[in-house]
């Protein structure tokens, strides 16, 4: 079982030298570090490089929370991830959060059915507030490229023969927003 430290800080102009020392005092015997946004995990290479090295047993630490997740949901998907590749994470400045014992794992579970159950609520509230402003009459998307004049007039050169390529060509638009055009409206 092997400790791996993460430190990370939000820009090139903050400095990570105090979580390396924090980390190789906790006994994290190899430490990745970078100077990048915690916005995406896809543009963190030292973390997606951390993630390669962990093999079952390996534990790993970090400062803070924040230094590892910028939402709970990226917390969650972070240790659901490590739990499954059979790892350990623990924070220093948050004991409780420490899956490597029965009490942290049991915490961790109840954030992510918590975190779940936020979801759900949200995907709720959501439907009902599109369902409300759809009734309302409220469209979605972009603008049609075509008013329902020129949906007219297309369908009524179409149907003298014109081809779609061409009535494309003429309104300035793809022929799928000419097939679009001739579709009877839902």
């Amino acid at each position: 079982m092997a400790k791996f430290g993460y430190a990370r800080v939000s820009t090139t102009a903050q400095d990570y030298a105090l979580q390396v020392e924090a980390l190789k005092a906790a006994g994290c015997e190899r430490i990745f570090s970078e100077k990048r946004s915690g916005k995406s995990l896809d543009s963190r290479p030292e973390f997606k490089r951390l993630m390669r090295a962990l093999t079952p047993g390996d534990v790993v630490v970090v400062t803070r929370l924040d230094r590892l997740a910028r939402s709970s949901r990226d917390l969650q998907n972070i240790v659901h991830d490590l739990l499954e590749a059979g790892c350990g994470f623990t924070s220093l400045a948050e004991p409780w959060c420490d899956t490597t014992s029965p009490a942290g794992k049991l915490l961790v579970t109840i954030l992510g059915g918590i975190s779940e159950f936020e979801r759900s609520l949200i995907l709720a509230r959501t439907e009902a507030g599109i369902a409300k402003a759809r009734k309302q009459g409220k469209r979605f998307g972009r603008p049609s490229a075509l008013d329902a004049g020129q949906r007219r007039k297309i369908a009524e050169r179409y149907a003298a023969g014109e081809t779609m390529a061409a009535l494309a060509e003429d309104y300035e638009v793809g022929e799928a927003t000419i097939w679009r055009a001739l579709q009877p409206a839902a």
